[in-house]
Protein backbone atom coordinates (compact mmCIF):
# COMPACT_ATOMS: atom_id res chain seq x y z
CA UNK A 1 0.00 0.00 0.00
CA UNK A 2 1.23 3.48 -0.81
CA UNK A 3 1.65 6.15 1.82
CA UNK A 4 0.16 8.65 -0.63
CA UNK A 5 -3.09 6.68 -0.65
CA UNK A 6 -3.29 6.51 3.16
CA UNK A 7 -2.27 10.13 3.83
CA UNK A 8 -5.50 11.70 2.42
CA UNK A 9 -7.51 9.36 4.64
CA UNK A 10 -5.58 10.59 7.67
CA UNK A 11 -6.15 14.20 6.57
CA UNK A 12 -9.89 13.62 6.14
CA UNK A 13 -10.12 11.93 9.53
CA UNK A 14 -8.40 14.69 11.48
CA UNK A 15 -10.05 17.55 9.57
CA UNK A 16 -13.51 16.04 10.14
CA UNK A 17 -12.78 16.30 13.86
CA UNK A 18 -11.61 19.91 13.73
CA UNK A 19 -7.85 19.33 13.57
CA UNK A 20 -5.56 20.51 10.78
CA UNK A 21 -3.30 19.02 8.14
CA UNK A 22 -0.44 20.96 9.75
CA UNK A 23 -1.06 19.20 13.06
CA UNK A 24 -1.16 15.85 11.27
CA UNK A 25 2.12 16.62 9.52
CA UNK A 26 3.67 17.62 12.84
CA UNK A 27 2.68 14.26 14.33
CA UNK A 28 4.05 12.34 11.33
CA UNK A 29 7.31 14.31 11.41
CA UNK A 30 7.67 13.70 15.16
CA UNK A 31 7.28 9.96 14.63
CA UNK A 32 9.51 9.59 11.57
CA UNK A 33 12.06 12.39 11.68
CA UNK A 34 11.10 13.68 8.23
CA UNK A 35 11.28 17.41 7.71
CA UNK A 36 8.50 19.17 5.81
CA UNK A 37 10.19 18.75 2.41
CA UNK A 38 10.99 15.10 3.08
CA UNK A 39 7.40 14.34 4.03
CA UNK A 40 6.08 16.08 0.90
CA UNK A 41 8.52 14.08 -1.22
CA UNK A 42 7.26 10.80 0.27
CA UNK A 43 3.68 11.79 -0.55
CA UNK A 44 4.50 12.95 -4.09
CA UNK A 45 6.67 9.96 -5.04
CA UNK A 46 4.04 7.38 -4.13
CA UNK A 47 6.32 5.65 -1.63
CA UNK A 48 5.03 2.40 -0.20
CA UNK A 49 4.41 2.27 3.53
CA UNK A 50 7.40 -0.04 3.78
CA UNK A 51 9.75 2.42 2.05
CA UNK A 52 8.15 5.35 3.89
CA UNK A 53 9.27 3.89 7.21
CA UNK A 54 12.52 2.40 5.87
CA UNK A 55 13.57 5.81 4.50
CA UNK A 56 12.52 7.70 7.63
CA UNK A 57 15.50 9.75 8.87
CA UNK A 58 15.07 8.59 12.47
CA UNK A 59 12.14 7.13 14.31
CA UNK A 60 11.50 9.05 17.49
CA UNK A 61 13.23 7.45 20.47
CA UNK A 62 9.99 7.84 22.46
CA UNK A 63 8.12 5.57 20.05
CA UNK A 64 7.85 2.90 22.73
CA UNK A 65 5.74 5.29 24.82
CA UNK A 66 2.94 4.89 22.26
CA UNK A 67 0.60 2.32 23.73
CA UNK A 68 -3.03 1.45 23.39
CA UNK A 69 -5.46 -0.27 21.09
CA UNK A 70 -6.04 0.28 17.37
CA UNK A 71 -8.62 -1.89 15.62
CA UNK A 72 -8.83 -4.10 18.70
CA UNK A 73 -5.08 -4.82 18.75
CA UNK A 74 -2.58 -3.47 21.29
CA UNK A 75 0.03 -1.59 19.26
CA UNK A 76 2.84 -2.49 21.64
CA UNK A 77 2.13 -6.22 21.10
CA UNK A 78 2.27 -6.23 17.29
CA UNK A 79 5.14 -8.53 16.37
CA UNK A 80 5.81 -7.52 12.75
CA UNK A 81 8.10 -4.44 12.90
CA UNK A 82 6.54 -2.71 9.86
CA UNK A 83 2.98 -3.34 11.03
CA UNK A 84 3.91 -2.04 14.50
CA UNK A 85 5.19 1.22 12.98
CA UNK A 86 2.00 1.54 10.93
CA UNK A 87 -0.08 0.95 14.05
CA UNK A 88 1.95 3.54 15.96
CA UNK A 89 1.08 6.07 13.26
CA UNK A 90 -2.57 5.00 13.31
CA UNK A 91 -2.66 5.43 17.08
CA UNK A 92 -1.20 8.94 16.89
CA UNK A 93 -3.71 9.92 14.20
CA UNK A 94 -6.53 8.53 16.34
CA UNK A 95 -5.34 10.57 19.32
CA UNK A 96 -5.16 13.71 17.17
CA UNK A 97 -8.66 13.13 15.81
CA UNK A 98 -10.01 12.57 19.31
CA UNK A 99 -8.80 16.00 20.37
CA UNK A 100 -5.91 14.98 22.59
CA UNK A 101 -3.45 17.77 23.36
CA UNK A 102 -0.40 17.89 21.09
CA UNK A 103 1.95 17.76 24.09
CA UNK A 104 0.47 14.41 25.07
CA UNK A 105 0.38 13.04 21.52
CA UNK A 106 4.05 13.93 21.08
CA UNK A 107 4.88 12.34 24.42
CA UNK A 108 6.49 15.50 25.82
Amino acid sequence: MKFSSVYPLYVAKVESKGRTREELDQVIRWLTGYDEAGLRKQIETDASLESFFADAPQLNPNITLITGVVCGIRVENVEDPLMRKIRYLDKLVDELAKGRAMEKILRN
